[in-house]
C-alpha cells in the first residue's frame, strides 16, 4: 500500500516538472505559472475594469482572474487539467471572488467566448495559431487580447510591454 502511495506521488511530481520545461513549439500547453506582477501588468496593459468581462484561456492556478476580479472585473477561466481547475477554484474562493470569478473545466476550442471584452493567453504559438480563427469569428470588434511571451502570427499588437513580455492585440 505504501509503495503505491510512493509511485503515485513521484509519477505526479514528475508530470508537475515536465509540465513546466515543456517545449514551446508543442501543441500541447505546459504549465508555466504566471505571477502575480506579470498578472498586474496584464490588468494595466489591457486596462481592465469593472466594465470587463476577462476571458483567461487555460487559466491555470487562476492568478490573472484574482488580479482582474479584484478590480471588479467578471472573470471566467477556462482550463482542461482537472488539477489546476481543483487549485484555481481554491484560490478563488481564498479570495473571495466567487461572485466575480468562474472556473470552467473545458477545452477552451470548444467554449464560446463572445461575451468577452479581454481575453488572456499564456499558450504556446502552434495553440495561438489555431485560437485565431476562433478570436476573428467570435470576439466583437474591440475585444482586446493579451499574450504573454508568445506572438500571435500574422497580427501586429497594438501595445507592447517589452520588460513584461506581454502584447496586446485588438480585433
Amino acid at each position: 500500500m505504501l509503495v503505491n502511495v510512493i509511485i503515485i506521488f513521484i509519477v505526479f511530481v514528475l508530470l508537475i516538472f515536465l509540465s513546466m520545461i515543456w517545449p514551446p513549439d508543442s501543441p500541447w500547453a505546459p504549465w508555466w505559472r504566471t505571477n502575480t506582477k506579470t498578472a498586474k501588468a496584464i490588468c494595466k496593459l489591457a486596462k481592465i475594469s469593472s466594465k470587463d468581462v476577462v476571458y483567461d484561456l487555460g487559466c491555470g492556478d487562476g492568478e490573472v482572474l484574482i488580479q482582474t476580479g479584484k478590480l471588479g472585473a467578471k472573470g471566467v477561466g477556462i482550463e482542461i487539467d482537472p488539477i489546476r481547475v481543483w487549485i484555481a477554484i481554491l484560490r478563488i474562493k481564498k479570495n473571495n471572488l466567487e461572485r466575480k470569478v468562474i472556473i470552467k473545466k473545458d477545452n477552451f476550442f470548444k467554449e464560446n467566448i463572445s461575451e468577452a471584452t479581454v481575453v488572456i493567453v499564456y499558450l504556446v504559438p502552434v495553440a495561438l495559431k489555431k485560437l485565431l480563427p476562433k478570436f476573428k469569428k467570435e470576439l466583437k470588434k474591440g475585444t482586446k487580447i493579451v499574450s504573454f511571451i508568445y506572438d500571435i502570427e500574422d497580427q501586429k499588437p497594438q501595445l507592447i510591454d517589452k520588460e513584461n513580455r506581454l502584447k496586446l492585440y485588438i480585433i
